[in-house]
């Protein structure tokens, strides 16, 4: 498998599978991702070097947003400050569940992290959904804190707001990587 920068032609495929990964995870009694992401939002991170995919021949397996933008409200100044990527949107295609896909992405990022100078690798999760938090934990993240309150769009509470973060390091994830090499961090 192989892991590449996605395309802006490859829009419509990464809402289909978000839209794919929601369905799932209503069957699984969580009301994460129910609402459609925008397309103008998602096309702007494929457009600024954030989002990658997996592919497995020509069929996508997972993707992955990574970006050094703390997403507003949700990390203290202090830590904003410290070198560190984000991780949003990791999703696997059910075709190819059960195959570690996010855990070797999370080392991935790591890597990918580590290289461009970052301290840590840093996400938020979906504050009512355990199962999601205990996958993190049991690949190496910690807890940090959750942040119920302060949401961007409107100030009401955040679904998103459990925070975790483990530090960067060099890792063997077993993807041929495609991807530019990362931009130093300032």
């Amino acid at each position: 498998m192989r892991i590449c920068s996605a395309q802006p032609h490859d829009l419509a495929k990464l809402l289909a599978f978000r839209k794919e990964a929601a369905a799932w995870l209503s069957r699984l009694g969580t009301d994460q991702w129910q609402r459609p992401y925008p397309a103008d939002k998602l096309l702007a991170t494929i457009e600024a070097g954030e989002v990658f995919m997996v592919r497995d021949g020509n069929d996508t397996a997972a993707t992955i947003t990574l970006t050094p933008k703390a997403e507003e409200g949700l990390w203290t100044t202090d830590e904003v400050q410290e070198p560190s990527l984000f991780i949003n949107k990791l999703t696997v295609a059910r075709t190819h569940a059960g195959q570690n896909l996010g855990g070797r992405l999370l080392d991935w990022a790591g890597d990918r992290g580590h290289r461009a100078g970052a301290e840590w690798l840093r996400l938020d999760a979906w504050t009512t959904n355990t199962s999601l938090q205990a996958y993190y934990l049991s690949h190496g993240f910690q807890y940090v804190r959750t942040v119920l309150l302060g949401n961007a769009v409107n100030g009401g509470p955040r679904v998103s707001g459990w925070l975790a973060q483990r530090a960067t390091s060099p890792a063997a994830h077993g993807f041929t990587d495609e991807t530019s090499t990362p931009e130093r961090l300032a």
